[in-house]
């Protein structure tokens, strides 16, 4: 395959997985098969790309998922602070989604609020300059 097609592809293979993302609300393992073989990719790639972006999940996430920016400049901002907050109000840490399916944790990397920092995404929402205090008022807000 020449390198316009390959690219071209990749991008065909990216829009379907976020569509799935968007109807489905995750990208399973099933849709990962049929991908791969109407495709003529190995399972393999198809499921490199739908783990390698944030914004796509191989698991059924909450309805309202945070995302807990990692990155150094939040770290060094008391990000881990933040964690530890979400993770006691809601009883889940980091990967997982409360009982209720309410919400879901995940840590992430730059989200480009470094000016901001502690930041975090809720859904597309960005939160920042944080405090345990202020994560309580923010997360009581989301249904």
């Amino acid at each position: 395959m020449d390198k316009k097609r390959q690219v071209k592809g990749s991008e065909d293979l990216l829009a379907l997985l976020r569509d799935e993302q968007k109807k489905a609300g995750y990208i399973s393992e099933q849709f990962i098969e049929r991908i791969a073989q109407s495709m003529a990719l190995s399972i393999g790639e198809v499921y490199g790309v739908a783990t390698f972006y944030r914004f796509l999940s191989n698991r059924p996430l909450g309805r309202n998922v945070i995302q807990v920016c990692k990155s150094l400049p939040c770290y060094l901002k008391s990000s881990q602070l933040i964690v530890d907050t979400i993770q006691v109000e809601l009883g889940i840490a980091p990967g997982q989604t409360t009982a209720d399916g309410r919400f879901s944790l995940q840590l992430t990397n730059c989200i480009g609020a470094c000016d901001q920092a502690p930041a975090m995404l809720l859904n597309h929402d960005l939160h920042g300059n944080l405090t345990p205090t202020r994560i309580l008022q923010i997360l009581r807000t989301y249904h």
